[in-house]
């Protein structure tokens, strides 16, 4: 099958989590990466799965991501998809809000897998400005990775 994985990452933690979601799909299928950020409009008509991946950033989604989702709606509709969010909210209510927020809702819908990944804070990445806010919110002022390795695996096995 060839699967198309399309993701928007502000500071990496959602471009990681693609690949790995990548390689665990490249293993029986052909898989290609698009980062909306390089290539804002990939072409994926040729694709049988798409799989759409967006960072989430003070409670919101890419708007890359739901740009994206918005203007290939229908041909999205065609595909088998696939949906997930990188986060950090320690909530599982907002966390919930976040994911649905960050998707059209027909999409949401016509998903056969749809996650909130968890996320990382990456303080060397951040501007002064989003580290003070982080450090604020989160109470922290090192880097922290909670990425849910095991609800990828989930993912991916959804998918499949």
């Amino acid at each position: 099958m060839k699967i198309a994985i399309i993701y928007a990452s502000k500071y990496g933690t959602t471009e990681k989590v693609a690949g790995s979601i990548a390689g665990k799909l490249n293993k029986v299928n052909e898989v290609e990466l698009f980062s909306l950020k390089k290539n804002p409009q990939p072409d994926i008509s040729a694709f049988e799965m798409v799989i759409i991946g967006s960072s989430i950033y003070m409670g919101q989604a890419s708007k890359k991501v739901k740009a994206f989702c918005k203007e290939n709606e229908s041909l999205l509709l065609q595909k088998k998809i696939g949906l997930f969010v990188c986060g950090m909210h320690p909530n599982e209510e907002e966390r919930e809000k976040e994911l649905q927020n960050a998707f059209p809702e027909v999409l949401l819908k016509n998903s056969s897998a749809t996650h909130f990944l968890g996320g990382a804070y990456l303080f060397e990445q951040m501007n002064f400005l989003e580290r003070m806010i982080i450090k604020k919110i989160a109470k922290t002022t090192e880097n922290v990775e909670q990425v849910d390795w095991e609800k990828v695996e989930e993912f991916v096995k959804e998918l499949e």
